[in-house]
């Protein structure tokens, strides 16, 4: 029952609130750190690559780890060292007069424990939770708590920033001490996981990997696509909507956050929804996974269409694009997390986690290169993923009939 578990499950969610707020506040505040910096744009949004870069390549390890030792002996250092990372770039921007290596540093560090907290979440609500429609459930809250983050994070970032730029470093290491005393505390694992974890071994690591992709690698490969692409969406749209508020609508400070906020609200009450309504139906799941696919391109296609969209139409498409992708996330994490065995869930969820990074790293940096020859082009780049996407749900994500598993 989830309510045997409610400190735990509260515990766990914030876990991954506090890593979209390290990364997420920085969106809007990086027109003000690119002027503080004297710094490009493509500069500016290699603070965010940085971050998932390093996180996509440790992540797998991080993985492998916590099958190996446990979930919550990996969790709680990299908390830590989330929240060091964040102490080194805020006083570095603090104390120094030319930052920028020194956060770039900091910011390298917090992927490090990125790598070893956000990932785990979810082999560990596998580990906790014996229902499959509390498993569902329960992802359904851990993503709402994820994107509940993308919506605090253009508010507090902003209202942080308009302190003073460097502040929203320095408010990452005390939500990491929040978030590693609730999980040290109230988070209790099944005994039957930690001595399961003592029997992982490297060789037999590797064992699993290849027999699971070769039992399962379609739609796994499909899942994994998709939950890059629809990161890449977010962060590149958020990206070019940060600085387009500023540069062409005139809107920044505080006002900018609210606004920001929008799409990310929708995002959030869309995963909210959707997270309690799935419950075990995989093939629910896949057509609901297809369908937000759509609502996003649709959306996306059409905001490049418009030749000078108002702040109305801009704000309002991308919501809409918001919505399809807070529909899709839930679904993606619970077909992941229940069509994989308890003591496998950690290798492969922390796989497809490091590909949603990689749309996070590819996201800015690739929309502020676009964006230079055209906003159109970048919607009709982005739009053309989202098609790919589409393309996966449909075809490779396949439940069968008998079990409900996806194969």
């Amino acid at each position: 029952m989830l309510s045997e578990h409610k400190g735990s499950l509260i515990s766990i969610a914030s876990i991954p609130l506090i890593m979209t707020l390290g990364n997420s506040m920085l969106i809007p505040v990086l027109p003000a750190i690119r002027h503080q910096l004297q710094i490009t744009s493509f500069q500016v949004s290699l603070l965010i690559t940085v971050y998932s870069a390093v996180a996509i390549l440790l992540i797998p390890i991080a993985g492998y780890l916590s099958d190996r030792f446990g979930r919550k002996k990996i969790i709680i250092p990299s908390l830590l060292i989330t929240g060091i990372g964040g102490l080194i770039s805020g006083l570095g921007a603090w104390w120094l007069a030319h930052p920028y290596s020194v956060i770039l540093i900091g910011r390298a560090l917090q992927g490090v424990g990125a790598a070893g907290a956000f990932p785990i979440v979810l082999p560990l609500v596998g580990d906790i939770f014996k229902k499959e429609s509390d498993v569902s459930k329960s992802l359904g809250v851990v993503e709402t708590a994820n994107t509940l983050g993308k919506v605090l994070s253009p508010i507090l970032g902003s209202l942080l920033a308009y302190v003073i730029w460097f502040l929203p470093f320095l408010t990452i290491p005390l939500l990491c001490v929040i978030s590693t005393l609730l999980v040290a505390f109230l988070v209790k694992t099944p005994a039957k996981q930690d001595k399961q974890a003592k029997k992982v071994t490297f060789g037999n690591f590797i064992q699993q990997l290849k027999l699971i992709f070769k039992q399962n690698g379609r739609w796994l490969l499909g899942i994994f696509a998709i939950g890059c692409i629809c990161m890449f969406v977010i962060f590149g749209t958020l990206f070019y909507l940060s600085d387009t508020l500023e540069e062409k609508y005139h809107i920044d400070g505080i006002w900018k956050g609210f606004v920001i906020a929008i799409p990310s609200a929708a995002l959030c009450l869309a995963s909210f929804l959707i997270g309690r309504k799935i419950g075990q139906n995989k093939s629910l799941m896949k057509w609901i996974t297809f369908s937000g696919i759509v609502l996003v391109t649709g959306s996306i296609v059409w905001t490049g269409l418009l030749k000078d969209p108002s702040i109305y139409w801009l704000i309002t498409l991308i919501s809409l694009a918001g919505i399809g992708i807070g529909v899709t996330l839930p679904c993606l994490d619970a077909l992941i997390t229940e069509g994989i065995a308890k003591e496998e869930r950690g290798t492969i969820t922390s796989i497809y986690s490091s590909m949603r990074f990689i749309g996070v790293a590819v996201g800015p940096p690739l929309a502020s290169v676009l964006v230079k020859s055209s906003a159109h082009l970048m919607f009709y780049c982005i739009s053309g993923t989202c098609v790919l996407a589409a393309l996966l749900a449909l075809f490779a994500i396949k439940p069968t009939r008998d079990e409900g598993h996806a194969s």
